[in-house]
Protein backbone atom coordinates (compact mmCIF):
# COMPACT_ATOMS: atom_id res chain seq x y z
CA UNK A 1 0.00 0.00 0.00
CA UNK A 2 1.09 3.53 -0.61
CA UNK A 3 0.91 6.17 1.97
CA UNK A 4 1.73 9.47 1.00
CA UNK A 5 5.08 10.35 4.09
CA UNK A 6 5.66 14.40 3.30
CA UNK A 7 7.62 15.99 6.50
CA UNK A 8 6.77 19.62 7.77
CA UNK A 9 10.31 20.65 6.51
CA UNK A 10 9.46 19.41 3.48
CA UNK A 11 5.91 20.78 3.64
CA UNK A 12 7.72 24.19 4.35
CA UNK A 13 10.48 24.57 1.72
CA UNK A 14 7.53 23.42 -1.10
CA UNK A 15 4.81 26.19 0.27
CA UNK A 16 8.23 28.92 -0.06
CA UNK A 17 9.02 27.59 -3.64
CA UNK A 18 5.36 27.91 -4.56
CA UNK A 19 4.71 31.52 -3.42
CA UNK A 20 8.40 32.28 -4.83
CA UNK A 21 7.32 30.73 -8.17
CA UNK A 22 3.66 32.55 -7.80
CA UNK A 23 5.95 35.82 -7.11
CA UNK A 24 8.03 35.78 -10.09
CA UNK A 25 5.09 35.00 -12.54
CA UNK A 26 3.53 38.10 -11.52
CA UNK A 27 6.69 40.20 -11.69
CA UNK A 28 7.44 38.63 -15.17
CA UNK A 29 4.15 39.61 -16.30
CA UNK A 30 4.26 43.24 -15.16
CA UNK A 31 7.85 43.64 -16.41
CA UNK A 32 7.24 41.46 -19.82
CA UNK A 33 3.93 43.57 -20.69
CA UNK A 34 4.96 47.05 -20.45
CA UNK A 35 8.63 45.89 -22.17
CA UNK A 36 6.35 44.48 -25.10
CA UNK A 37 4.25 47.32 -25.02
CA UNK A 38 6.58 50.10 -25.07
CA UNK A 39 7.80 47.97 -28.42
CA UNK A 40 4.62 48.30 -29.94
CA UNK A 41 3.56 51.40 -28.73
CA UNK A 42 7.47 52.54 -29.85
CA UNK A 43 6.82 51.26 -33.46
CA UNK A 44 3.25 52.03 -34.12
CA UNK A 45 4.51 56.07 -33.47
CA UNK A 46 7.12 56.17 -35.04
CA UNK A 47 6.95 53.41 -37.63
CA UNK A 48 10.83 53.45 -37.20
CA UNK A 49 12.88 49.94 -37.04
CA UNK A 50 15.74 52.38 -35.18
CA UNK A 51 13.38 52.07 -32.23
CA UNK A 52 12.59 48.64 -32.30
CA UNK A 53 16.08 47.54 -33.25
CA UNK A 54 17.36 50.12 -30.47
CA UNK A 55 14.87 48.02 -27.94
CA UNK A 56 15.53 44.24 -28.57
CA UNK A 57 19.27 45.20 -29.17
CA UNK A 58 19.43 46.70 -25.95
CA UNK A 59 18.00 44.29 -24.05
CA UNK A 60 19.96 41.15 -25.69
CA UNK A 61 23.17 43.37 -24.76
CA UNK A 62 22.13 44.24 -21.09
CA UNK A 63 21.10 40.37 -20.49
CA UNK A 64 24.71 39.31 -21.93
CA UNK A 65 26.60 41.72 -20.25
CA UNK A 66 24.84 42.22 -16.90
CA UNK A 67 24.64 37.95 -16.22
CA UNK A 68 27.30 37.23 -14.47
CA UNK A 69 27.29 40.64 -12.10
CA UNK A 70 23.53 39.45 -10.84
CA UNK A 71 24.91 36.11 -10.59
CA UNK A 72 27.51 37.22 -8.51
CA UNK A 73 25.16 39.35 -6.35
CA UNK A 74 22.91 36.35 -5.92
CA UNK A 75 25.98 34.21 -4.49
CA UNK A 76 27.29 37.44 -2.43
CA UNK A 77 24.08 37.68 -0.35
CA UNK A 78 21.32 35.83 0.37
CA UNK A 79 18.58 35.20 -2.20
CA UNK A 80 15.37 36.36 -0.63
CA UNK A 81 17.51 40.00 -0.28
CA UNK A 82 18.65 40.43 -4.01
CA UNK A 83 15.20 39.78 -5.29
CA UNK A 84 14.17 42.09 -2.65
CA UNK A 85 16.56 44.58 -4.21
CA UNK A 86 15.55 43.94 -7.57
CA UNK A 87 11.89 43.71 -6.87
CA UNK A 88 12.20 47.12 -5.48
CA UNK A 89 14.31 48.90 -7.79
CA UNK A 90 11.99 47.58 -10.74
CA UNK A 91 9.06 49.45 -9.21
CA UNK A 92 11.18 52.36 -8.53
CA UNK A 93 12.14 52.62 -12.17
CA UNK A 94 8.80 51.88 -13.61
CA UNK A 95 7.55 54.56 -11.28
CA UNK A 96 10.36 57.06 -12.61
CA UNK A 97 9.24 55.94 -16.24
CA UNK A 98 5.59 57.06 -14.87
CA UNK A 99 6.09 60.24 -13.83
CA UNK A 100 8.00 60.80 -16.55
CA UNK A 101 5.31 60.07 -18.85
CA UNK A 102 2.62 62.56 -16.84
CA UNK A 103 5.36 65.54 -17.20
CA UNK A 104 6.08 65.40 -20.47
CA UNK A 105 3.36 66.07 -23.49
CA UNK A 106 2.90 62.71 -25.56
CA UNK A 107 4.12 64.09 -28.36
CA UNK A 108 6.84 65.29 -27.22
CA UNK A 109 8.10 61.65 -25.40
CA UNK A 110 7.78 59.82 -28.85
CA UNK A 111 10.05 62.79 -30.84
CA UNK A 112 13.30 60.70 -31.34
CA UNK A 113 15.28 63.76 -31.33
CA UNK A 114 14.59 65.03 -27.80
CA UNK A 115 15.94 63.44 -25.17
CA UNK A 116 12.45 62.25 -23.28
CA UNK A 117 11.62 59.09 -25.62
CA UNK A 118 15.33 57.68 -24.68
CA UNK A 119 15.28 58.45 -21.11
CA UNK A 120 11.65 56.88 -21.21
CA UNK A 121 13.11 54.15 -22.54
CA UNK A 122 16.07 53.39 -20.42
CA UNK A 123 13.87 54.02 -17.46
CA UNK A 124 11.75 50.74 -19.01
CA UNK A 125 14.93 48.70 -19.79
CA UNK A 126 16.77 48.96 -16.56
CA UNK A 127 13.98 48.29 -14.89
CA UNK A 128 13.06 44.98 -17.01
CA UNK A 129 16.96 43.71 -16.61
CA UNK A 130 17.02 44.26 -13.18
CA UNK A 131 14.10 41.52 -12.86
CA UNK A 132 16.39 39.47 -14.56
CA UNK A 133 18.06 39.19 -10.71
CA UNK A 134 14.48 37.15 -10.24
CA UNK A 135 14.94 34.84 -12.58
CA UNK A 136 18.33 33.90 -11.80
CA UNK A 137 17.67 33.42 -8.27
CA UNK A 138 14.49 31.39 -8.83
CA UNK A 139 17.05 28.63 -10.41
CA UNK A 140 18.69 28.68 -7.06
CA UNK A 141 15.79 28.69 -4.71
CA UNK A 142 14.69 25.30 -6.73
CA UNK A 143 18.07 24.16 -5.65
CA UNK A 144 17.46 25.19 -2.09
CA UNK A 145 13.78 24.41 -1.51
CA UNK A 146 13.29 20.99 -3.90
CA UNK A 147 14.89 17.88 -3.53
CA UNK A 148 17.09 16.34 -6.14
CA UNK A 149 15.24 14.04 -7.47
CA UNK A 150 11.59 16.28 -7.44
CA UNK A 151 13.88 19.62 -8.73
CA UNK A 152 13.14 18.66 -12.42
CA UNK A 153 9.59 18.92 -12.08
CA UNK A 154 9.97 21.80 -10.14
CA UNK A 155 11.86 23.21 -13.43
CA UNK A 156 8.48 21.89 -15.51
CA UNK A 157 6.61 24.15 -13.32
CA UNK A 158 8.99 27.26 -13.96
CA UNK A 159 8.75 26.66 -17.61
CA UNK A 160 4.86 25.93 -17.62
CA UNK A 161 4.72 29.33 -16.16
CA UNK A 162 7.13 31.11 -18.41
CA UNK A 163 4.72 29.73 -21.09
CA UNK A 164 1.79 31.23 -19.39
CA UNK A 165 3.63 34.81 -18.83
CA UNK A 166 4.71 34.83 -22.80
CA UNK A 167 1.07 33.93 -23.85
CA UNK A 168 -0.47 36.71 -21.52
CA UNK A 169 1.81 39.35 -22.22
CA UNK A 170 2.25 38.43 -26.08
CA UNK A 171 -1.29 38.50 -26.73
CA UNK A 172 -2.50 41.23 -23.93
CA UNK A 173 -0.03 43.63 -24.72
CA UNK A 174 -0.84 44.53 -28.34
CA UNK A 175 -4.43 45.04 -27.45
CA UNK A 176 -3.67 47.06 -24.21
CA UNK A 177 -1.56 49.87 -26.25
CA UNK A 178 -4.27 49.31 -28.59
CA UNK A 179 -7.75 49.87 -26.81
CA UNK A 180 -6.37 51.72 -23.69
CA UNK A 181 -2.82 53.59 -24.65
CA UNK A 182 0.43 53.73 -22.65
CA UNK A 183 -0.81 55.38 -19.96
CA UNK A 184 -2.98 52.63 -18.48
CA UNK A 185 -0.19 50.17 -19.35
CA UNK A 186 2.68 51.75 -17.64
CA UNK A 187 -0.06 52.13 -14.62
CA UNK A 188 -1.11 48.61 -14.68
CA UNK A 189 2.88 47.59 -14.92
CA UNK A 190 3.48 49.44 -11.65
CA UNK A 191 0.65 48.39 -9.89
CA UNK A 192 1.57 44.33 -10.44
CA UNK A 193 5.36 45.41 -9.80
CA UNK A 194 3.79 46.81 -6.20
CA UNK A 195 2.09 44.22 -5.59
CA UNK A 196 5.04 41.52 -6.59
CA UNK A 197 6.95 43.24 -3.79
CA UNK A 198 4.86 43.82 -1.05
CA UNK A 199 4.22 39.78 -1.70
CA UNK A 200 7.60 39.03 -1.75
CA UNK A 201 8.39 40.89 1.68
CA UNK A 202 6.15 38.79 3.55
CA UNK A 203 7.72 35.28 1.93
CA UNK A 204 9.99 33.60 4.10
CA UNK A 205 12.92 31.39 2.76
CA UNK A 206 14.03 28.58 4.51
CA UNK A 207 17.92 29.55 3.46
CA UNK A 208 20.89 27.82 4.10
CA UNK A 209 24.20 29.74 5.71
CA UNK A 210 26.55 29.32 3.15
CA UNK A 211 30.18 29.48 3.87
CA UNK A 212 32.22 30.66 1.07
CA UNK A 213 35.17 28.52 1.03
CA UNK A 214 37.22 30.84 -1.11
CA UNK A 215 36.32 34.15 0.20
CA UNK A 216 32.87 36.36 -0.26
CA UNK A 217 32.29 36.60 -3.86
CA UNK A 218 33.33 40.11 -5.68
CA UNK A 219 30.37 42.14 -6.97
CA UNK A 220 31.76 41.19 -10.43
CA UNK A 221 33.43 37.85 -10.19
CA UNK A 222 34.05 36.52 -13.63
CA UNK A 223 37.24 34.60 -12.32
CA UNK A 224 35.45 32.75 -9.84
CA UNK A 225 32.58 32.21 -12.44
CA UNK A 226 34.95 30.91 -15.09
CA UNK A 227 36.73 28.50 -12.21
CA UNK A 228 33.32 27.02 -11.09
CA UNK A 229 32.39 26.06 -14.66
CA UNK A 230 35.62 24.55 -15.54
CA UNK A 231 35.78 22.96 -11.74
CA UNK A 232 32.84 20.43 -13.06
CA UNK A 233 33.95 17.92 -15.62
CA UNK A 234 32.34 18.52 -19.08
CA UNK A 235 30.45 21.47 -17.99
CA UNK A 236 31.71 24.28 -20.69
CA UNK A 237 31.23 21.60 -22.97
CA UNK A 238 27.64 21.81 -22.18
CA UNK A 239 27.72 25.66 -22.51
CA UNK A 240 29.57 25.72 -25.55
CA UNK A 241 26.74 23.41 -26.95
CA UNK A 242 24.23 25.58 -25.61
CA UNK A 243 26.01 28.93 -26.81
CA UNK A 244 26.21 26.79 -30.35
CA UNK A 245 22.21 26.12 -30.39
CA UNK A 246 21.64 29.49 -29.60
CA UNK A 247 23.60 30.69 -32.16
CA UNK A 248 21.65 28.93 -34.80
CA UNK A 249 18.41 29.94 -33.09
CA UNK A 250 19.38 33.22 -34.05
CA UNK A 251 18.54 32.44 -37.59
CA UNK A 252 14.59 32.01 -36.42
CA UNK A 253 14.70 34.85 -34.35
CA UNK A 254 15.67 37.11 -37.18
CA UNK A 255 13.43 35.57 -40.15
CA UNK A 256 10.11 33.71 -38.54
CA UNK A 257 8.58 37.10 -38.40
CA UNK A 258 9.33 37.55 -41.90
CA UNK A 259 8.41 34.04 -42.89
CA UNK A 260 4.94 34.48 -41.34
CA UNK A 261 4.10 37.50 -42.68
CA UNK A 262 4.76 36.36 -46.31
CA UNK A 263 1.76 33.64 -45.80
CA UNK A 264 -0.38 35.78 -43.53
CA UNK A 265 -1.29 39.09 -42.07
CA UNK A 266 -0.24 40.72 -39.25
CA UNK A 267 -3.11 40.80 -37.17
CA UNK A 268 -3.15 36.91 -37.95
CA UNK A 269 0.47 36.34 -37.09
CA UNK A 270 0.29 37.90 -34.36
CA UNK A 271 -2.48 36.06 -32.99
CA UNK A 272 -0.98 32.90 -33.82
CA UNK A 273 2.73 33.19 -32.49
CA UNK A 274 0.92 34.18 -29.42
CA UNK A 275 -1.62 31.17 -29.35
CA UNK A 276 1.52 28.95 -30.06
CA UNK A 277 3.23 29.68 -27.03
CA UNK A 278 0.64 27.20 -25.21
CA UNK A 279 3.28 24.76 -26.61
CA UNK A 280 5.63 26.07 -23.54
CA UNK A 281 3.00 25.81 -21.11
CA UNK A 282 2.22 21.81 -22.76
CA UNK A 283 5.78 20.65 -22.58
CA UNK A 284 6.58 22.44 -18.94
CA UNK A 285 3.35 20.88 -17.56
CA UNK A 286 4.64 17.29 -19.06
CA UNK A 287 8.04 17.77 -17.54
CA UNK A 288 6.36 18.74 -14.53
CA UNK A 289 4.15 15.80 -14.31
CA UNK A 290 6.78 12.71 -15.72
CA UNK A 291 10.29 14.50 -15.88
CA UNK A 292 12.73 14.02 -17.74
CA UNK A 293 14.34 10.31 -16.91
CA UNK A 294 17.57 9.67 -15.14
CA UNK A 295 19.43 11.48 -17.70
CA UNK A 296 18.76 14.81 -18.34
CA UNK A 297 21.77 15.49 -20.95
CA UNK A 298 20.42 12.65 -22.84
CA UNK A 299 17.39 14.50 -22.54
CA UNK A 300 18.26 17.85 -23.56
CA UNK A 301 20.24 16.34 -26.80
CA UNK A 302 17.29 14.13 -27.76
CA UNK A 303 15.07 17.31 -27.43
CA UNK A 304 17.78 18.94 -29.62
CA UNK A 305 17.54 16.63 -32.21
CA UNK A 306 14.08 16.81 -32.23
CA UNK A 307 13.82 20.93 -32.35
CA UNK A 308 16.21 20.66 -35.69
CA UNK A 309 13.97 17.97 -37.24
CA UNK A 310 11.01 20.04 -36.58
CA UNK A 311 12.54 23.81 -37.87
CA UNK A 312 13.74 21.79 -41.18
CA UNK A 313 9.88 20.31 -41.90
CA UNK A 314 7.54 23.07 -40.93
CA UNK A 315 8.62 25.60 -43.78
CA UNK A 316 8.98 22.41 -46.58
CA UNK A 317 6.14 23.84 -48.10
CA UNK A 318 4.13 27.59 -48.08
CA UNK A 319 1.09 25.51 -46.29
CA UNK A 320 -0.29 27.39 -42.95
CA UNK A 321 -1.46 24.65 -41.05
CA UNK A 322 1.89 22.81 -41.29
CA UNK A 323 3.33 26.13 -39.76
CA UNK A 324 1.15 26.20 -37.05
CA UNK A 325 1.83 22.58 -36.28
CA UNK A 326 5.65 23.16 -36.75
CA UNK A 327 5.91 26.62 -34.12
CA UNK A 328 3.52 24.50 -31.67
CA UNK A 329 5.69 21.61 -31.58
CA UNK A 330 9.14 23.96 -31.49
CA UNK A 331 7.67 25.99 -28.11
CA UNK A 332 6.75 22.43 -26.88
CA UNK A 333 10.18 21.08 -26.85
CA UNK A 334 12.26 24.29 -25.76
CA UNK A 335 10.98 23.89 -21.80
CA UNK A 336 12.93 20.10 -22.75
CA UNK A 337 15.95 21.75 -23.27
CA UNK A 338 15.83 24.02 -20.74
CA UNK A 339 14.92 22.44 -17.48
CA UNK A 340 17.03 19.75 -18.88
CA UNK A 341 19.84 22.30 -18.51
CA UNK A 342 18.62 23.76 -15.40
CA UNK A 343 18.43 20.30 -13.61
CA UNK A 344 21.91 19.17 -14.01
CA UNK A 345 23.28 22.83 -13.15
CA UNK A 346 21.27 22.25 -9.67
CA UNK A 347 23.26 19.17 -9.31
CA UNK A 348 26.61 19.35 -10.47
CA UNK A 349 27.32 22.63 -9.11
CA UNK A 350 27.50 23.90 -5.31
CA UNK A 351 24.47 26.35 -4.18
CA UNK A 352 27.12 29.53 -3.40
CA UNK A 353 28.49 29.16 -6.59
CA UNK A 354 25.45 28.71 -8.71
CA UNK A 355 24.21 32.70 -9.15
CA UNK A 356 27.69 33.15 -10.74
CA UNK A 357 27.32 29.62 -13.12
CA UNK A 358 23.47 30.37 -13.91
CA UNK A 359 24.94 34.46 -14.63
CA UNK A 360 27.61 33.08 -16.97
CA UNK A 361 25.90 30.47 -18.60
CA UNK A 362 23.07 33.06 -19.44
CA UNK A 363 25.48 35.35 -20.57
CA UNK A 364 27.46 33.47 -23.18
CA UNK A 365 24.18 31.65 -24.52
CA UNK A 366 22.24 34.73 -25.02
CA UNK A 367 24.88 36.88 -26.54
CA UNK A 368 24.91 33.90 -29.32
CA UNK A 369 20.92 35.18 -30.55
CA UNK A 370 21.84 38.87 -31.56
CA UNK A 371 24.77 37.97 -33.02
CA UNK A 372 23.56 35.29 -35.55
CA UNK A 373 20.48 37.17 -36.27
CA UNK A 374 23.05 40.25 -37.23
CA UNK A 375 24.81 38.05 -39.64
CA UNK A 376 21.82 36.10 -41.24
CA UNK A 377 20.23 39.11 -42.39
CA UNK A 378 22.38 40.29 -44.83
CA UNK A 379 23.41 36.34 -45.97
CA UNK A 380 19.37 35.69 -46.82
CA UNK A 381 18.82 39.05 -48.38
CA UNK A 382 21.38 39.56 -50.39
CA UNK A 383 22.39 35.73 -51.59
CA UNK A 384 20.07 32.89 -50.50
CA UNK A 385 16.33 34.45 -50.87
CA UNK A 386 17.28 35.64 -54.55
CA UNK A 387 18.98 32.65 -55.22
CA UNK A 388 15.99 30.51 -54.01
CA UNK A 389 13.71 32.76 -56.27
CA UNK A 390 16.00 32.67 -59.32
CA UNK A 391 15.37 29.80 -61.99
CA UNK A 392 18.22 28.33 -61.06
CA UNK A 393 17.55 27.89 -57.54
CA UNK A 394 14.15 26.89 -58.30
CA UNK A 395 15.15 23.88 -60.42
CA UNK A 396 18.04 23.09 -57.77
CA UNK A 397 14.89 23.31 -54.74
CA UNK A 398 11.63 23.18 -55.73
CA UNK A 399 11.69 19.65 -55.29
CA UNK A 400 12.24 20.01 -51.59
CA UNK A 401 11.06 23.40 -50.39
CA UNK A 402 8.36 23.39 -53.15
CA UNK A 403 6.88 26.70 -54.90
CA UNK A 404 5.40 29.82 -53.30
CA UNK A 405 5.83 32.63 -51.12
CA UNK A 406 8.80 32.58 -48.40
CA UNK A 407 10.44 30.07 -50.14
CA UNK A 408 14.04 31.89 -49.60
CA UNK A 409 13.72 31.67 -46.20
CA UNK A 410 12.61 28.07 -45.65
CA UNK A 411 15.94 27.33 -47.68
CA UNK A 412 17.75 29.29 -45.16
CA UNK A 413 15.94 27.12 -42.31
CA UNK A 414 16.71 23.66 -44.05
CA UNK A 415 20.06 24.80 -44.05
CA UNK A 416 20.50 25.25 -40.62
CA UNK A 417 18.92 22.54 -39.68
CA UNK A 418 20.48 19.82 -41.16
CA UNK A 419 23.83 21.47 -39.53
CA UNK A 420 21.68 21.80 -36.26
CA UNK A 421 21.02 17.65 -36.71
CA UNK A 422 24.43 16.82 -37.32
CA UNK A 423 25.99 18.75 -34.45
CA UNK A 424 23.62 18.13 -32.05
CA UNK A 425 24.69 13.87 -33.23
CA UNK A 426 27.83 14.12 -32.99
CA UNK A 427 27.44 15.73 -29.45
CA UNK A 428 26.35 12.24 -28.16
CA UNK A 429 30.26 10.78 -29.13
CA UNK A 430 32.37 13.59 -27.35
CA UNK A 431 34.04 12.90 -23.81
CA UNK A 432 32.38 16.26 -22.84
CA UNK A 433 29.25 14.25 -22.90
CA UNK A 434 30.48 11.36 -21.34
CA UNK A 435 31.83 12.54 -18.59
CA UNK A 436 29.05 15.00 -17.45
CA UNK A 437 26.80 12.40 -17.49
CA UNK A 438 29.03 10.72 -15.09
CA UNK A 439 29.29 13.72 -12.83
CA UNK A 440 25.34 13.75 -12.87
CA UNK A 441 25.40 10.26 -11.95
CA UNK A 442 28.19 10.47 -8.99
CA UNK A 443 25.65 12.56 -7.20
CA UNK A 444 23.94 15.71 -5.73
CA UNK A 445 26.40 18.05 -4.15
CA UNK A 446 23.63 19.98 -3.21
CA UNK A 447 21.62 16.97 -1.16
CA UNK A 448 22.35 17.76 2.24
CA UNK A 449 20.28 21.55 1.70
CA UNK A 450 16.81 19.83 1.99
CA UNK A 451 18.04 17.64 5.02
CA UNK A 452 18.22 20.46 7.22
CA UNK A 453 15.45 21.44 9.42
CA UNK A 454 13.33 24.46 8.48
CA UNK A 455 13.57 26.92 11.26
CA UNK A 456 10.56 27.91 13.11
CA UNK A 457 7.72 30.93 12.05
CA UNK A 458 5.23 31.51 10.12
CA UNK A 459 4.39 30.39 6.66
CA UNK A 460 1.34 30.23 4.38
CA UNK A 461 -0.15 27.62 3.25
CA UNK A 462 -0.25 26.25 -0.31
CA UNK A 463 0.03 22.79 -2.00
CA UNK A 464 1.99 20.31 -0.15
CA UNK A 465 5.14 18.87 -2.18
CA UNK A 466 3.32 15.68 -3.65
CA UNK A 467 2.35 17.92 -6.56
CA UNK A 468 5.77 17.51 -7.76
CA UNK A 469 5.21 14.06 -7.98
CA UNK A 470 7.47 11.26 -6.02
CA UNK A 471 6.17 12.52 -3.07
CA UNK A 472 5.71 9.37 -1.56
CA UNK A 473 7.20 6.14 -0.19
CA UNK A 474 6.41 2.49 0.40
CA UNK A 475 5.27 0.74 3.42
Amino acid sequence: MLAFTVTSDQRARTRAFYHVLGNSAVAMLGTAFLWYAITFWAYLETRSVITTAFLGGSYMLGMAVLGVPFGSLIDRYRKHLAMMGSAIGTTVLFLLAGGLYLMVPEDELIDLSKPWFWLFSLLILAGALLAMIRGLALSTCVTMLIESDRRVNANGMVGTVNGVTMLVTGVLSGLAIGQLGLGPVVLISILAMAASTVHLALIRIPEPTIVHADGTPKAVDFKAAWGAVIAVPGLIGLIIFSTFNNFLGGVFMSLLDAYGLELMSVEAWGLLFGLSSIGFIVGGGLIAKFGLGSKPLRALLLACLAMWLISGVFTLRSWVPLLVAGIFAYMMIMPFIEAAEQTLLQRVVPLEKQGRVFGFAQAIEVAAAPLSAFLIGPIAEFWLIPYAKSPQGRADWSWLIGEGPGRGIALVFVLVSVLGLVLTALAFLTPTYRRLTATYAAGDVNADLTAAPVEAGPSPDLPGPDVLGKGHTEH
